[in-house]
């Protein structure tokens, strides 16, 4: 927003990082608090080789991502009983309230556009601890 309340355009050039509560951290891209969106977010994120995030679940949003590089790891449903690869070039979609464990199985970084339905990318971020043993370390 402008200081006149009209909405406008913003460049965001990712520079600094935030750490999502699904352990993974982000590079700082469009939400509400950094352009002022009403009803989208997107960011960057790569996962370090070995890295995975905590179960959860978007409680109130949906998740688009595009995988600029590498591949990523995927359980999802309610007991994580399914598995996905995603590869570089290939887009992934999760709808909202359904539990997911993303993870870097290889030895290389895996990077990744993430866009979701919430100007707040963290809002409805549920966290599932019952659900991490489900996943193989």
């Amino acid at each position: 927003m402008t200081l006149e309340g009209k909405p406008t355009c913003h460049v965001v050039r990712p520079g600094s990082t935030y750490d999502g509560r699904q352990g993974f951290s982000y590079f700082e891209g469009i939400a509400r608090e950094s352009v002022g969106a009403t009803g989208i977010c997107m960011h960057l994120l790569t996962i370090p080789p070995g890295g995975r995030a905590k179960a959860h679940m978007h409680e109130r949003h949906e998740t688009a991502i595009y995988m600029l590089s590498g591949e990523a790891h995927t359980w999802y449903g309610e007991r994580l009983e399914n598995h996905v690869i995603v590869r570089a070039g290939e887009m992934f979609y999760i709808p909202a309230g359904v539990p997911h464990l993303p993870a870097n199985l290889s030895d290389q970084p895996a990077s990744a556009v993430i866009a979701r339905t919430d100007p707040h990318e963290q809002e409805s971020v549920v966290l599932l601890p019952h659900l991490e043993a489900l996943v193989p370390a």
